[in-house]
């Protein structure tokens, strides 16, 4: 199996953090699809990070759909709480975390565009959103997770967070958001976390 991609995605390092915790065994390629654009395009056409090659040659998309492919067992999603409460708080807190992503990528890539070509308008709506994501992880970590518990959703509210953090500290402030701060520093301290660098 191998991982297509650059860690610096929030969304390729999601799923290599997630392949570690299933501890399912494969070769990562950092490849960009900006600098490395044609040699990304001969392994997949649509050059999207992250692609997964599976043990059989075939290709997968989309961090969503390559970490649920990837932790179906026999026992169901082992990347998921089963308890029909705790599941759809899973699911909440996944959905924010992901919100948080898409708009943390947005403006990384706003900011890449000439100045006069960027809309402030759009940009500015996008912030919003993205604070209001962070704003109802930070509330929803009032309950916390409870012990043991760690699976996707927490994979990916750490990995946005740091994401956000790194890329644009001036916009996302640390002490703001004291819940999300104290449990993404703790995820980044995990083994698969210190094994799967961002840098």
């Amino acid at each position: 199996m191998k991982l297509i991609g650059m860690l610096d995605s929030p969304y390729v390092r999601r799923v290599a953090i997630c392949l570690k915790l299933l501890k399912i065994d494969f070769e990562h390629q950092s490849l960009s699809v900006f600098s490395t654009f044609e040699q990304f395009r001969q392994i997949n056409p649509v050059v999207k990070a992250p692609t997964l090659i599976t043990d059989d040659g075939q290709l997968l998309m989309d961090s969503t759909l390559i970490i649920d492919y990837l932790s179906q067992g026999a026992a169901g999603d082992r990347l998921m709480p089963q308890d029909a409460a705790a599941r759809l708080r899973a699911y909440r807190l996944l959905g924010l975390a992901l919100a948080a992503c898409e708009k943390a990528v947005q403006i990384v890539y706003e900011r890449k565009r000439p100045v006069e070509k960027q809309h402030a308008p759009w940009t500015e709506r996008v912030i919003g959103q993205l604070l209001a994501a962070f704003g109802a992880l930070e509330a929803e970590l009032a309950m916390p997770v409870p012990q043991g518990q760690f699976g996707n959703a927490e994979v990916t509210i750490a990995v946005a967070w740091y994401f956000t953090q790194s890329m644009m500290p001036e916009l996302l402030i640390a002490q703001d958001f004291p819940r999300l701060q104290a449990f993404c520093a703790e995820a980044e301290q995990r083994p698969e976390f210190i094994g799967t660098p961002a840098d």
